[in-house]
């Protein structure tokens, strides 16, 4: 007899709580393996593909490509045959899942306590409940009840308690109901947060969903019929304005890429005072090195690579510029480590993978790390701890020919070095008119951290190792 396992949408890491459906890789019916990619997200950080740690049939999936899941919220089941090898263990580990077996027993669930998700929450004082994992597999029944869900943001749901009598239980359609004394049956963390932010008491709602369970559309509707919302003097809740009503044009989501990106430049507006400061410098030396270094053998050494290899020798000498603020212990925490990020314009938008322990790294292992993470970041499939974790960014906007820019910091990072495009200029060079290769350095810092003698200091340490790189040599 086949045992039906369901495989929800795991915690992705990086504070990630939610994906968005790209493209399914299995349809119902189909036979996967252990460890086998079912399906391919798209998360605030990179384009992920998941495998489902069961081996079986596929007897179900949960969304349409184009939907967003909370993590948590089931993907698809699949039947185990009696026989079917158990997995000892998952081989591709993502957080909060496929390390182990699963449960070969289905636990009773005393009366009193519902089955939240494979958990029994116990009914207490307190609005929540208390949850104790249960073990229990997701039976055939639950399975086909899970693909009559009415609302996609609110996919998991409340199973009856298997000492619980058989017979129907009525669920109310009306928004609002008296304050309950047990468990709000609301399982979705958005549903829950839809809620606090608008004010709404959870326990004067009554659930549209699977035995009561609260769905984003009952908060919704809620909000709709103007139900009172429970506010506190120390948190007020503001509503914003009504968005006006569209004349023409086309809407784009902030979502995906494009919204974390349009978040974390916000926020680093908002929180970092910044500066800027640019100079000139005269780069002829520098690309003269490189073509030497190239025309000596062995693999390519990239313009980036060198720029790089410059940033951590600058670092080194003001550690200042390598670090970021502890707004709540107001505290400035320097870095030991320099993880350079750098900007990658791809077609999904602008991304910033990150180069880890760039201080140890010569500049041949620089530029095959640049390549592979270029490579990854147009193909998608950077993964999330690649996209974090930076210390300083290099963006290299010369590529796009321009020459200068402001760059928004990288929050919560402390610095970022713009380098524009290398081009002949009339340059003085050795008292003497001459076309000299010149490009512009700009470098915007988090004035909380330094003052502007040491990012000129920086800047300007920079700037000479572009014009003579022997100066680099001092420090190799």
């Amino acid at each position: 007899m086949a045992q039906v396992l369901e495989f929800k949408l795991p915690d992705l890491g990086e504070g990630l709580t939610e994906a968005e459906i790209v493209r399914w890789l299995v349809q119902v019916g189909d036979v996967v393996a252990v460890d086998q990619p079912v399906v391919e997200v798209e998360t605030a950080k990179a384009m992920v593909e998941v495998p489902c740690p069961y081996g079986g049939v596929v007897t179900a999936r949960f969304g349409e490509e184009g939907t967003e899941l909370p993590v948590g919220a089931p993907l698809l089941t699949v039947a185990v045959g009696e026989r079917a090898p158990e997995p000892e263990g998952s081989g591709n580990v993502l957080v909060g899942y496929g390390t182990q077996a699963p449960a070969a027993r289905r636990r009773r669930v005393r009366a009193g306590t519902a089955a939240v998700d494979g958990q029994s929450v116990r009914r207490g004082a307190d609005g929540d409940g208390q949850a104790a994992p249960t073990g229990a597999p997701v039976n055939g029944r639950a399975a086909r009840r899970g693909t009559a869900r009415a609302d996609a943001h609110a996919p998991a749901r409340v199973a009856p308690a298997v000492a619980a009598p058989a017979s129907p239980t009525a669920v109310p359609t009306t928004p609002t109901a008296a304050p309950t004394e047990g468990p709000v049956p609301v399982i979705s963390p958005l549903v829950r947060k839809l809620a606090r932010d608008n004010g709404v008491d959870l326990r004067r709602l009554a659930g549209s969903g699977p035995d009561g369970l609260i769905l984003r559309a009952d908060v919704e509707n809620a909000l709709r019929a103007g139900a009172a919302p429970v506010r506190t003097a120390e948190e007020p809740v503001v509503r914003p304005p009504a968005a006006p009503v569209a004349q023409g044009g086309t809407r784009i989501p902030l979502k995906g890429v494009r919204g974390a990106v349009a978040d974390k430049l916000s926020r680093s507006r908002r929180e970092i005072p910044d500066a800027t400061c640019w100079v000139d410098a005269d780069a002829t030396e520098l690309m003269r090195a490189r073509a030497a270094m190239n025309a000596a053998g062995g693999p390519k050494i990239s313009l980036l690579a060198l720029l790089a290899r410059i940033c951590t020798a600058g670092l080194g000498r003001f550690p200042e510029l390598n670090s970021f603020v502890d707004t709540e212990a107001r505290e400035v925490v320097r870095l030991d480590q320099v993880h350079l990020g750098f900007a990658a314009q791809t077609e999904r938008g602008l991304v910033v993978p990150v180069v880890r322990d760039a201080h140890a790294r010569d500049a041949e292992s620089l530029t095959a790390e640049f390549a592979r993470l270029t490579e990854a970041a147009r193909t998608g499939t950077l993964t999330p701890g690649e996209l974090t974790g930076g210390t300083f960014t290099l963006n290299n906007y010369g590529v796009f020919g321009v020459d200068g820019s402001t760059p928004i910091i990288n929050h919560p990072e402390a610095a970022m070095l713009g380098v524009g495009r290398i081009v002949p200029k009339p340059w003085v060079h050795e008292g003497e008119l001459a076309v000299r290769q010149v490009v512009q350095l700009s470098l915007t810092f988090d004035h909380r951290v330094c003052d502007g003698g040491t990012a000129g200091g920086f800047l300007r340490y920079v700037a000479d190792c572009v014009e003579q790189p022997a100066v680099l040599l001092r420090t190799l």
